[in-house]
Order: structure tokens, then C-alpha cells, then sequence
């Protein structure tokens, strides 16, 4: 899976679980941030939200979830 792909299942599961529009929940996500699997073999990847506080918790929620399934990315 490639990052762009990961954002985007991302802000599609946050507008079906909580609502909202995909605008929204892309700028309260803002960019998925992508390490070197070498300097990061169980989890490459990450996001820093900058929405209000009920939003960044969602994320962080669903950040949490997602981790298992898709721990690895690329920049592809």
C-alpha cells in the first residue's frame, strides 16, 4: 500500500465512522509521514493531526487501528 492510498482510507474511515466531509477530516489529518522501514521495521509510517481536540483523538484512534493491518508503506 502506498501512502496516498493509506491518507486516503484514512480520511474515508473517519468520514464514515464520525461524519463530516472529506476536506475536513484531510486537513485535520494533514500529510502521512513515511520512515525508512530500516530505521523503522515495525511501523513506517505516521501522521501528525492538527484539527480540535475530538478530531486529532479520532485519528489518533483510527491511526492505532490501521497500524496493525498496513504497518509498512510506500512512498510510491
Amino acid at each position: 500500500m502506498t501512502a496516498g492510498e493509506l491518507h486516503d482510507l484514512l480520511v474515508t474511515a473517519l468520514v464514515r465512522q464520525y461524519g463530516g466531509s472529506k476536506r475536513a477530516w484531510r486537513a485535520a489529518l494533514g500529510p502521512l509521514r513515511v520512515y525508512d522501514p530500516a530505521t523503522h521495521p515495525h511501523c513506517n509510517w505516521s501522521a501528525a493531526p492538527s484539527g480540535s481536540s475530538t478530531e486529532n483523538a479520532a485519528i489518533e484512534r483510527l491511526q492505532d487501528e490501521l497500524r496493525g493491518k498496513h504497518p509498512l508503506v510506500t512512498t510510491g
